[in-house]
């Protein structure tokens, strides 16, 4: 004779969601603490090139003000404290660092065009700069990929280094409501409703790009047919869901190095 347990009420299951914030001092300190591990996280997974590379998160209640990763700073030396406060301007605000000209010429023009945007994630990391170089977009050859079908741009262009409001603008329209960009012969680009969200789709946009990568140096890649690659991005494709899927990594590294929350 076989015992069968009765199952657990579905409301005594422990599930992860967004917090929801009393006051916006709380739900400051939350986006600072979560950006701070975003940046530790990124250090780690080697998506630090010298000076380049920053996320940058709204502020909730000065809304047109964003945090950002002081200029110089190691990705792994970054702590909540440590984060500047930058106007649209990029001016400091709040914070003993400078901000990185780029963060703020391509971040404002993006937050300042998407109030739904709390957070954009910007690094140049390997995959993702060879992608760019080649100018294609991410095909949908995998279920992870299929999030960004018809999600995502290519900006087909290089100009330089982006450091003044025009090129900040051109790259804001290029991404209208999509969660990313290619930026071509530069990197990746994401979009989040939450510091956890651009953070995930960063992370999982650089591993896509280098399944791809590997996949086309291989042979002939069999990509996922349009309709079920949208039908996998209605599953797989919301903030939700990279929100929740960021949580592993979030208590990984805050556990693991519990002083970034200083």
């Amino acid at each position: 004779m076989t015992y069968t347990p009765e199952p657990l009420p579905v409301e005594q299951l422990r599930f992860a969601m967004p917090p929801v914030h009393e006051s916006v001092v709380e739900e400051r300190a939350y986006r600072k603490e979560r950006l701070a591990g975003a940046l530790r996280l990124f250090g780690r997974f080697g998506y630090e090139d010298g000076v380049s590379g920053h996320i940058t998160a709204r502020d909730p209640e000065f809304t047109d003000c964003f945090w950002v990763n002081p200029f110089g700073v190691p990705f792994a030396h970054v702590c909540a404290g440590d984060l500047v406060l930058a106007d649209r301007w990029g001016r400091a605000v709040v914070g003993r660092h400078r901000v990185n000209q780029a963060a703020f010429a391509v971040h404002a023009q993006v937050h300042l065009g998407r109030p739904d945007v709390v957070a954009v994630a910007h690094a140049h990391t390997v995959h993702g700069r060879a992608l760019a170089a080649l100018g294609r977009p991410l095909d949908p050859l995998t279920q992870e990929a299929c999030a960004f079908y018809e999600d995502h741009a290519v900006v087909d262009a290089y100009t330089g280094v982006s450091v003044d409001e025009d090129e900040g603008r051109r790259i804001a329209e290029a991404l209208g409501q999509r969660k990313a960009l290619v930026l071509r012969n530069h990197g990746l680009l994401t979009v989040g409703d939450s510091v956890d969200a651009a953070a995930w789709w960063f992370i999982s946009m650089e591993r896509c790009a280098q399944v791809q990568l590997a996949a086309r140096a291989a042979g002939k890649a069999a990509p996922i047919g349009r309709r079920e690659a949208l039908a996998t991005r209605e599953q797989l494709g919301g903030d939700l869901v990279a929100w929740i899927s960021f949580q592993p990594l979030w208590q990984q590294i805050s556990r693991a190095e519990p002083d970034l929350l200083q």
